[in-house]
């Protein structure tokens, strides 16, 4: 049961070329900056990411799309990244957008079984081009596929050596949904416990959903666009 792993580069060592990666965070908060670091350092390429974003020039995916390591994204919000601009306008770099629910729900319907559900979010757009149309209570829906990954990358506030995980606010959004839709799941922490030290009751991924783990280092956590009021 202990599923601790010394360091994120041991964590990886299966990721291969091709592979398709799901990636928590929500911005820039909660993302698996020791496992980006190490998808960089161990060059693997042809990867398709699954997130929420899209990171920024420097920084979180933006370092893996900078080092052209990417093939395709699948995200919702990605206006953050010039370099992700850059390379789908060149050609460089495929790209499927989703409304942002819709993602969360093509996740969780990968991790709960289900292999697709109909929504009426994107009807009418260019989302829903080549869909299959159903009509509910005279509303038009389209039919979304879940979403699966390979491996999925998470980074929690706590854990402990069997895989029981804690988020911390923001860090919530995507992070657990995405712990139940891959194959082989990693996360990084900052901070790893004993077991028994985490309150049961609130545990956000319980340890089953969980490959390895290991205890992150030297976050920059940073904030995508600071703002304060003027006094």
């Amino acid at each position: 049961m202990d599923k601790r792993v010394p360091n994120p580069d041991a964590a990886i060592a299966n990721v291969r070329d091709g592979a398709v990666i799901l990636m928590g965070g929500f911005g820039l908060c909660g993302i698996p900056e020791n496992l980006i670091a190490a998808v960089r350092r161990k060059g693997v390429k042809e990867l398709t990411i699954v997130s929420n974003n899209a990171g920024v020039d420097d920084f979180g995916i933006g370092l893996l799309l900078q080092s052209r390591q990417v093939r395709k994204m699948i995200s919702t919000y990605v206006g953050e990244n010039k370099i992700f601009e850059q390379q789908v306008l060149k050609g460089e770099l495929e790209v499927e957008l989703n409304p942002q629910g819709t993602l969360a729900e093509r996740l969780r319907a990968g991790g709960a079984g289900i292999p697709a559900f109909f929504t009426p979010t994107g009807y009418g757009t260019m989302i829903g081009e080549k869909k299959e149309v159903r009509e509910f209570d005279g509303r038009p829906c389209i039919l979304e596929r879940a979403l699966r990954g390979d491996f999925a990358f998470i980074k929690a506030w706590k854990g402990d050596r069997w895989g029981n995980l804690v988020y911390r606010r923001t860090a919530r959004n995507f992070n657990p949904v995405m712990a139940t839709a891959a194959d082989y799941v990693i996360a990084e922490v900052e901070e790893l416990v004993e077991v028994g030290a985490l309150d049961p009751n609130m545990v956000h991924t319980p340890g089953i959903f969980v490959n390895a783990i290991f205890q992150g280092a030297n976050y920059e956590k940073r904030i995508e666009k600071r703002t304060v009021r003027p006094r």
